[in-house]
């Protein structure tokens, strides 16, 4: 099974720009220093390879002239997360502002001197933030490189933003006490102390928005049945908070928060237990298990009594009683779980999403392309198919700018159920 990391190298590393692409290639070793011995030639320990393996992003909106940056990267020096003076020593950091995907038109360009001021580590990523002088456009992609001195090492990321917008989520970060800079993701566990922060500071009055609601998970890829009329969401409370203190959620849900209740679009919030995004409690253990179980298998364990032991049992009989193949097969599933709700959490948890889905199933694709408003993910093979192609398309709601739905096809039957049938029977391990 390719990592949460190597997924996150096809999403930055393949973007699909005209006349921009990233050249990263299988990193080689650092040549060994030949160390010489008037007796014997010693051959030394091998060197540890420096290597960049993903960067996810986000922005903050200092005002309509300048924006923030923020680049949260997985860097390594062999199996060990590199520090800040390694990164700072090793690595260049460059970005080009276009005005769209697929344009070779430029709004501005820069490079970014790397320092202590700018590189951080927090937990185990190298945390860099710059800002950008804000063209005067509603919109524009930035497109950053990090790149290794010496070599022809490259990584890049791309990320939409939108200077005009001023929304609550372009204006204000989640920041927890052990990080000086703000969350990328959009979870929080309970219990959490967390502040909302504008990057120039200030304390003003949020509205804030209680959903205690449980969304649904994905449905079926080949499902093309027309969606009935979404349901409205009833808010369950409301109550207001300030800024720049400090705060704590007790009650696991959905918060949108508004600086103005006039706004259409929020920052949605989704506090989440306190072991998310691992998945430990035996009644969420068994709801992730629909995208490779029947609805009788599934309704058969949600009537035992002992959901951890009926669960053991289940995964037992889908491995003819071979438990070592069915350890193995829990801790892969419930590891695509995690990373699909590291990766795609939105205003519902990462494993409901259709990206979730798709990636748990299948696991990291081979190849991301990526638009204004839509991915396409492409599988070199899987199942009984080469080149399958997914897309995704982006769906504007209040609570996020950056949830994705399927576009569902029939033909996808073939492909999706070797597959499922792999995950039964133990063959993905």
């Amino acid at each position: 099974m390719k990592t949460f990391f190597g997924f996150c190298l096809f999403l930055v590393s393949v973007i699909a720009f005209t006349g921009c692409s990233s050249s990263n290639k299988t990193m080689k070793k650092i040549p060994e220093a030949q160390v010489r011995s008037s007796e014997r030639q010693v051959q030394p320990e091998p060197a540890e390879e420096l290597s960049v393996i993903a960067i996810q992003s986000k922005y903050l909106l200092r005002d309509t002239t300048q924006t923030k940056v923020f680049l949260y990267v997985d860097a390594y020096k062999g199996k060990n997360i590199i520090t800040p003076s390694e990164f700072i020593s090793v690595f260049n950091l460059n970005y080009v502002i276009y005005s769209d995907y697929g344009t070779r038109e430029r709004l501005g360009y820069g490079n970014v001197k790397l320092d202590t001021d700018n590189v951080r580590r927090i937990d185990n990523k190298i945390v860099i933030s710059f800002d950008v002088k804000s063209p005067n456009r509603d919109y524009g992609v930035l497109l950053s490189e990090i790149s290794q001195t010496g070599t022809l090492k490259k990584v890049l990321n791309d990320l939409t933003i939108r200077f005009k917008k001023q929304t609550t989520g372009d204006l204000y970060g989640i920041y927890t006490d052990a990080s000086d800079e703000p969350l990328q993701r959009h979870y929080i566990n309970t219990n959490q102390t967390f502040t909302l922060k504008k990057i120039n500071g200030g304390k003003d009055q949020l509205h804030v928005f209680y959903y205690d609601h449980t969304f649904e998970a994905a449905g079926s890829p080949m499902n093309t049945a027309p969606k009935g009329v979404s349901k409205s969401l009833d808010v369950d409370s409301s109550f207001t908070i300030s800024s720049d203190e400090p705060l704590k959620f007790t009650k696991e849900g959905l918060y949108n928060i508004f600086t103005d209740t006039t706004h259409s679009e929020g920052l949605g919030l989704l506090v989440v237990n306190e072991r998310y995004p691992k998945v430990t409690r035996p009644e969420l253990l068994l709801e992730p298990l629909l995208y490779v179980s029947t609805n009788t298998e599934i309704n058969e364990i949600k009537k035992a009594e002992n959901y951890k032991k009926t669960l053991d049992k289940y995964w037992l009989s889908l491995m003819n009683g071979n438990a070592p193949v069915a350890q193995q097969s829990i801790r892969s599933f419930y590891g695509r779980v995690e990373e699909a709700n590291q990766l795609f959490t939105t205003y519902k948890e990462g494993w409901k999403t259709d990206k979730g889905m798709i990636y748990i199933v299948l696991g990291p694709p081979d190849k991301v392309q990526r638009s204004k408003d839509k991915e396409v993910w492409t599988y070199n093979q899987r199942g009984n198919a080469q080149n399958v192609n997914f897309t995704f398309n982006r769906r504007n709601n209040q609570f996020v700018d950056d949830h994705y739905e399927l576009v569902r096809y029939a033909e996808y039957q073939p492909i999706w159920y070797p597959v499922v049938e792999a995950w039964r029977n133990g063959s993905i391990r």
